[in-house]
């Protein structure tokens, strides 16, 4: 791949996943993101896609805006949905490698539906 891999990503999330986020300071990761043995995160241009297959008809999420360059060596690209290299994180997501969240509702048709306050 010849072009520059992006500087941030993105986590979807629920709200009470988010809240704890601050509270605790990091993310530990959701059951698959437990399961898969690391943190799923998606490139802008993969992210439509992630939220109509993993989260259609569902609200009360966080957009989580991630700074890939504050993650170090816990981020590593890796070849997954029809061979395209996703951000993944092995290890917990610090709260200080956030850049903000923004509510999101994904509609049953899988639109994601932003919102400017978190």
């Amino acid at each position: 791949m010849t072009d520059a891999l992006p500087t941030t990503a993105f986590k979807i999330l629920s709200r009470a996943d988010w809240r704890a986020t601050l509270a605790e300071g990091a993310y530990d990761g959701s059951p698959v993101d437990h399961a898969d043995g690391y943190i799923h995160l998606s490139a802008a241009d993969q992210l439509a896609v992630t939220a109509a297959k993993y989260y259609a008809g569902q609200d009360d999420l966080m957009l989580v805006e991630v700074d890939l360059a504050a993650l170090g060596e816990t981020l590593i690209w890796e070849p997954s949905r029809g061979g395209a290299l996703f951000p993944h994180i092995y290890g917990p997501l610090p709260l200080a490698a956030t850049r903000g969240a923004r509510a999101l509702s994904v509609s049953a048709d899988g639109d994601m539906i932003l919102s400017e306050n978190p």
